[in-house]
């Protein structure tokens, strides 16, 4: 990649977030047939939303859901087709994970398509249990400490 990737957080509601929206429905729920319901946008009203630019073009977001544990979850990374296995996503994660340290959680969790298991399992994820069926599709449950 030869531009310089900016990641920065996003508020529910504003533009930048109804990008990202759009980005997630194009990568993540079209191909499986899903629509964005008025309830899926209002249950994201309390997570944390993180987009990464290249250059001025969204090429990827994030959401992370704090959980009462002291946990966090991540939820529906998407990266543009044509960025992804450039570092984007890796670049994108790493950033949660540090925002996440920082704030005080001590454990990442997330529900990972099967497709995508071998790329968090390379940033330092575990499955954990069985694989299971979610939004019509093959999940496993993956976790990594944040805390040393």
């Amino acid at each position: 990649m030869t531009q310089h990737l900016e990641i920065c957080e996003v508020a529910h509601g504003s533009p930048e977030y109804w990008e990202t929206a759009d980005l997630r429905n194009r990568v993540l729920r079209q191909p499986i047939g899903l629509k964005f319901s008025p309830e899926d946008i209002e249950a994201e009203k309390h997570y944390r939303h993180f987009a990464c630019y290249f250059g001025d073009r969204l090429a990827a977001c994030l959401m992370l859901d704090p959980l009462e544990n002291g946990d966090i979850r991540m939820r529906q990374l998407a990266v543009l087709p044509e960025l992804q296995r450039q570092g984007v996503g890796k670049s994108l994660v790493a950033h949660a994970e540090e925002w996440a340290r920082k704030a005080g959680y001590r454990r990442m969790t997330l529900h990972a398509r099967e497709t995508a298991v071998t790329f968090y399992e390379a940033l330092g994820y575990s499955r954990g249990g069985a694989r299971f069926e979610e939004v019509t599709i093959q999940h496993w449950a993956m976790d990594k400490r944040l805390t040393i």
